[in-house]
């Protein structure tokens, strides 16, 4: 008799255990997936953060470009065509000596004015988005084709896609930035410029043959950092890939289905 008793005792003992055991697993569970919730609100509101302090920034930026696009075009071009006039005036009553230096500083002046111009496209958001992204890069490129800076030439393979106008802004200036620095550091003379169109995506590969560089020392000054944070904003990736002496080339991924 004792030992049935000692028996039923001993699974009472293993069926507390297994309760408390059971009540604790439970506890350590919803303590975890509580303790995950809020390190997951807590990630989305960092994101979100982020996000919108980069869309500020943006913003500001574009804002800060049409104001100067807007000065380069409506008063410093319009000073220089006046002042373009002011020397055709000045001109017929110089002697003939001075009229040749006249006419090659009136050259000079109405070149000045149409770079400015087309400065000016590239600098103000409303017409970018006008233009079209396509075109907006294309113009950029002839700038630098007319500047004498590099060979650029672009591909379009297959069926244009209309993209999102914003993020067909924030795409422009990730390679408007890549391109400036390839201007200023990469010593390349050929620049290639692919946009890729499918169903999906829009994929785009920039590649010039500079000097290139060591993607894991370059500086975060290099402007890839900026690149990186604004393609975070259209959910789109980016990669540069460089070695010195190898050049530099550009990936960015943009999926159509990421409309905002």
């Amino acid at each position: 008799m004792l030992e049935n008793e000692e028996i039923l005792l001993l699974i009472y003992l293993i069926a507390v255990i297994l309760i408390v055991t059971v009540f604790i697993v439970l506890i350590f569970m919803v303590f975890e997936r509580r303790k995950n919730r809020m390190l997951q609100e807590r990630f989305d509101i960092e994101r979100h953060y982020q996000k919108e302090l980069a869309n500020s920034q943006m913003e500001i930026q574009e804002h800060t470009l049409k104001n100067i696009a807007w000065e380069l075009h409506d008063n410093v071009g319009q000073l220089l065509s006046v002042a373009n006039l002011q020397l055709n005036i000045l001109s017929e009553k110089l002697p003939e000596e001075f009229k040749a230096q006249v006419g090659e500083t009136k050259e000079i002046i109405t070149d000045t004015v149409v770079e400015i111009r087309n400065l000016s496209k590239v600098l103000n958001n409303d017409v970018i988005l006008k233009n079209g992204l396509v075109a907006s890069i294309e113009v950029e490129l002839e700038r630098f084709r007319r500047l004498g800076y590099l060979d650029a030439s672009m591909e379009v393979m297959g069926d244009l896609v209309p993209v999102h106008a914003p993020s067909a802004m924030i795409i422009f200036r990730i390679l408007q930035e890549f391109l400036s620095n390839v201007i200023k550091h990469a010593k390349a003379s050929k620049l290639f410029v692919l946009l890729e169109y499918n169903d999906k995506s829009l994929n785009i590969k920039v590649t010039d043959n500079g000097v290139g560089f060591d993607v894991n020392l370059k500086s975060i000054g290099s402007g890839m950092e900026t690149m990186k944070s604004r393609a975070q904003l259209i959910d789109a990736s980016l990669d540069i890939d460089s070695e010195p002496g190898k050049g530099t080339q550009l990936f960015l991924k943009y999926f159509f289905k990421n409309v905002r």
